[in-house]
């Protein structure tokens, strides 16, 4: 961890941290298993589902018993379906672009690292947020969360040491995880997908509402 409390960088997880993206999440699965035939979930149902990638969402989506190269089917559908949906009903998250914007401001670098699969993030990203970022990564090119490679590519890649980074996200399991992993700051957001209860066991601190980004800042 830093020895104060003002990071060079800050690195953000995108669904249920910079973006509300659940309510495309759950029209996409849902329409591709009916496709299927296969039985469909609630949201809350499919909210505890995400988190640790698209594979990791269908897997647990599909019956157990269903055959591997049906699941594959059913993947590679899903992104078709995915970006032919866009993202009708997802949304940004109250005072986030204004804190970007005092960040960057501040000179602050930022980027992305999601376990939503590498081409979804950038389309996210490119309509929503275009060009606040300065690198974006998401699953494919490095492990998932919490393995730390990606955060150390992104390090890199923005030439700060990975203990000048806070790295926000509403995961205890893998946004947390992987900051402890790096050496990272692990700054908590309650505003996400996941309990507040399981991140105060394993953030550095928890913040309510983007604005209080520029306390680490």
């Amino acid at each position: 961890m830093a020895d104060n409390k003002a990071f060079d960088a800050f690195v953000f997880d995108l669904d249920g941290t910079l973006l509300d993206t659940l309510p495309d999440l759950v029209v996409v699965t849902n329409e591709v298993l009916a496709r299927f035939g296969l039985p469909t979930h609630t949201r809350n149902e499919i909210l505890a589902m995400v988190g640790n990638g698209l594979r990791s969402l269908i897997s647990q989506a599909v019956p157990q018993d269903l055959p591997q190269d049906e699941v594959e089917r059913i993947l590679t559908c899903w992104k078709e379906a995915y970006d032919a949906h866009g993202h009708a009903h997802t949304t940004l998250y109250d005072g986030m672009v204004e804190a970007l914007v005092e960040l960057k401001r501040r000179g602050k670098k930022l980027a992305v690292f999601s376990n939503k699969f590498d081409g979804g993030v950038k389309a996210v990203m490119s309509h929503f947020m275009p060009g606040f970022m300065d690198f974006e990564l998401g699953e494919g090119p490095v492990p998932r969360k919490p393995d730390p490679e990606g955060l150390f590519l992104i390090a890199d890649k923005l030439e700060v040491a990975p203990q000048r980074i806070a790295f926000v996200g509403d995961s205890a399991d893998t946004d947390m995880q992987v900051a402890h992993n790096a050496g990272s700051f692990a700054l908590g957001v309650s505003w996400g997908y996941q309990p507040v209860e399981r991140l105060r066991k394993t953030a550095d601190a928890i913040i309510d509402h983007p604005s209080q980004l520029l306390d680490f800042a």
